[in-house]
């Protein structure tokens, strides 16, 4: 964290290689060792704009999820997903893949080679105890863009602007980019029980008095109806997210979202399970639809017990 401003926290991420040593680097900002949840919103992986030729992109192989969706939205570049729900579908700029894990699902996502440059963020949202058991499933939605003056909007998730998103969601969420135009300042009519994370891409932003650069995320508590976001000198591009206070603990290791420390190593041996010397075989968490790449294997567990996140 670099400061705290009028109640608001600016946070700044950490590097870490996406599925192994020699793989893209991400921007990680969430969790944090302070804050593991924004609503249900339990993580945040940034990254780009990358040269693909330099990076090899992402190649991400089968692997599992419990108990999340995640939330794909590119700014620049396509990623194939492939789910063992039988979806098969591309990630495009300004257009949200949704796919629910609930029960269990593998997937998988690979920039094809048409991809020159990968920007974008991966976001995962944690299901209610209510619902995290429910069956997998995808959604696509592509928003229309919404304007005002000097911003430009478009709401994937949730109400902002007088807009709402078709997705559906297990618990109240808002995601939206933002484009402000050098100078612009607007005061956003937020739900005053949702506490908010700003992600700056590009540009520097005020944030309720506070001032976020580019690759930080400012968490905004709850008890605000008016968000005031203000550019400076040049254009910013942000991702706004929000929810209420997600209530729940969770415990949240490699790919999975789960309640206890027993539940994460029963679920992590039926993926073992279904890796054998032929491939992946069909288990809880199914086999992607299409997909020869090898599945990767889950990381050892620690020696100690997985702690919870609140």
């Amino acid at each position: 964290m670099t400061g705290n401003v009028n109640g608001v926290e600016v946070m700044v991420p950490r590097e870490v290689p996406l599925g192994g040593p020699r793989a893209m680097q991400v921007r990680r900002t969430l969790p944090q060792r302070h804050r593991a949840l924004i609503g249900a919103w339990c993580f945040l992986d940034h990254y780009g704009p990358d040269d693909v030729a330099d990076t090899g992109g992402m190649v991400v192989p089968p692997h599992p999820h419990t108990g999340l969706q995640t939330v794909s939205w590119l700014f620049t570049g396509e990623i194939e997903h492939r789910d063992s729900a039988g979806h098969h579908a591309m990630v495009r700029p300004g257009e949200v893949n949704l796919m629910t894990a609930g029960r269990g699902i593998s997937h998988s996502e690979v920039s094809p080679a048409t991809t020159r440059t990968l920007h974008g963020a991966q976001l995962w949202v944690a299901l209610p105890d209510a619902d995290r058991h429910t069956d997998p499933g995808f959604v696509h939605h592509a928003p229309t863009a919404v304007t005002a003056p000097g911003v430009e909007a478009r709401v994937f998730l949730g109400s902002l602007l007088g807009d709402t998103s078709p997705v559906p969601t297990y618990t109240p969420l808002l995601g939206a980019e933002l484009l402000l135009d050098p100078g612009a300042t607007i005061a956003l009519d937020v739900d005053v029980t949702f506490e908010h994370g700003v992600l700056v891409d590009t540009g520097v932003l005020g944030v309720a008095g506070a001032e976020a650069k580019p690759h930080d995320l400012a968490y905004v508590p709850t008890g605000r109806d008016t968000l005031t976001l203000t550019a400076y000198d040049e254009p910013v591009r942000l991702l706004l997210l929000g929810g209420p206070p997600f209530g729940e603990s969770i415990v949240m290791w490699w790919n999975i979202v789960a309640r206890t420390h027993e539940e994460v190593v029963a679920w992590r041996d039926e993926w073992q399970a279904q890796i054998t010397d032929a491939g992946l075989v069909d288990g809880r968490f199914g086999i992607p639809v299409g997909d020869e790449l090898p599945p990767i294997p889950a990381p050892p567990l620690p020696n100690v017990r997985l702690k919870e996140r609140r």
